[in-house]
């Protein structure tokens, strides 16, 4: 090859690079980049309670919440689980468990689908999948049962938890409805965290435990656990020491 190919060849490539240099340049000038404001894919997650962190949402109470709940809507939300469960009675396993009847069936308890270990080890402790145990399950799964093979991040909103659970129990659920509690519902005592996943094995209060009796209340001195202690108003009947009942009242009923 002689010096003055060489040359021509070598002047050439020279002349791209400096020509691909510029247009980088000038395209950067007219085209400047912007940092992006959000992620391109936004996974909703349920927000931390806690110091700033909204209000918090008070217990549900079921016996009140499940006859007026909208099944249609549940089942609307159901959608959105229907990529790895089954509802239908016989329905096939698929990532997940078929789920006809799990309201009142046991953790870990449908034949034919191999459940995480972390899913079986509750079975051990829950006796039955109820209402308040299925919707601390469903708000956050990771949260409620580390280890569990459903990813799912979650439903944050009550109402769409009540709405799903009521749909699930009209696919062979085995659990009646508790009778209402209003008290359950009620402003929670101070330094208790509402929005705590119950413990695994606890039912709700005014839930159907293992042997179908419902959870009440914790007493103490004065009356139900979260009531004043103080002294009666003017007027109030004290309680008799050591009988069994209370003194009546003014209007002949004792308090019980």
């Amino acid at each position: 090859m002689s010096d003055l190919k060489f040359n021509k060849i070598a002047g050439a490539v020279l002349a791209t690079g400096l020509a691909l240099v510029g247009l980088k340049e000038l395209s950067g000038g007219v085209f400047a980049p912007q940092e992006v404001e959000k992620p391109g894919y936004l996974v909703e997650v349920a927000a931390e309670e806690g110091a700033g962190g909204g209000a918090a949402e008070a217990p549900i109470d079921w016996g009140t919440v499940l006859p007026t709940a909208d099944i249609a809507a549940g089942e609307a939300a159901f959608n959105k689980c229907k990529s790895c469960h089954t509802v239908d009675a016989g329905g096939a396993n698929g990532t997940g468990p078929n789920l006809f009847g799990v309201v009142g069936r046991k953790p870990a308890g449908h034949g034919g689908f191999a459940y995480s270990q972390a899913m079986t080890d509750l079975g051990g402790r829950v006796p039955v999948w109820n209402d308040p145990e299925l919707s601390a399950f469903l708000a956050a799964p990771q949260k409620y049962l580390p280890g569990t093979k459903m990813t799912f991040v979650g439903l944050k909103k009550a109402e769409d938890r009540i709405n799903i659970i009521a749909y699930l129990r009209s696919k062979g659920g085995t659990l009646p409805v508790p009778a209402p509690n209003p008290a359950a519902a009620a402003a929670p005592a101070a330094g208790v965290d509402p929005n705590a996943a119950p413990a695994p094995g606890a039912a709700a209060e005014g839930q159907p435990t293992a042997t179908g009796s419902t959870a009440t209340p914790a007493t103490g001195a004065g009356g139900p656990a979260g009531q004043g202690t103080g002294a009666p108003a003017p007027g109030a009947p004290s309680e008799q020491r050591g009988a069994s009942a209370a003194s009546p009242t003014a209007s002949g009923n004792s308090r019980q």
